[in-house]
């Protein structure tokens, strides 16, 4: 019996998660799901312009499983835009990444998605001074739910 895949580090969760053709009903499309986690090797490759390596630290995985997740998304595309189907962006087996923030003097700190998100920090917990903020701002994928998901039928908004 094979052991179960390991959750995948996600960093981003897309706000826009259904692409379709123009002019062609969507009673009539195909759809191709894109889960989350391929997505995010899309982005940090293909955007981002990470190497494979850097890729896979990022999202907590070996080199050679980034590669197949990174391989498998970019079948799906090539196969939706060629043939003409739509891409639904769900589902997978992923967990976010902590979001660092950082204080005025210097301290850094990761905090969980799922409280950064509910209850963003308000003091440093070092110092305690009040001017803090993220490490990285959030954009626009930032908000929606987090923590360990599996499955096609969660959704986010």
């Amino acid at each position: 019996m094979s052991r179960p895949p390991k959750c995948r580090r996600v960093a981003f969760l897309p706000c826009v998660t259904y692409f379709k053709p123009a002019g062609i009903p969507l009673r009539a499309l195909e759809e191709v799901r894109l889960s989350v986690e391929e997505a995010e090797a899309i982005r940090l490759k293909d955007l981002e312009g990470l190497e494979q390596e850097e890729g896979a630290e990022k999202m907590n995985v070996s080199r050679p499983t980034f590669q197949r997740v990174l391989a498998s998304a970019r079948l799906k595309m090539a196969d939706a835009l060629l043939n003409g189907k739509a891409i639904r962006i769900e589902g997978g087996n992923f967990e976010m990444s902590p979001l660092r923030f950082s204080c005025a003097y210097g301290h850094e700190w990761d905090v969980p998605f799922e409280v950064a998100t509910s209850a963003p920090p308000q003091l440093c917990p070092t110092c305690n001074t009040l001017d803090i903020m993220p490490v990285q701002l959030p954009g626009p994928g930032w908000g929606g739910w987090g923590g360990r998901h599996r499955g096609a039928g969660r959704r986010w908004r």
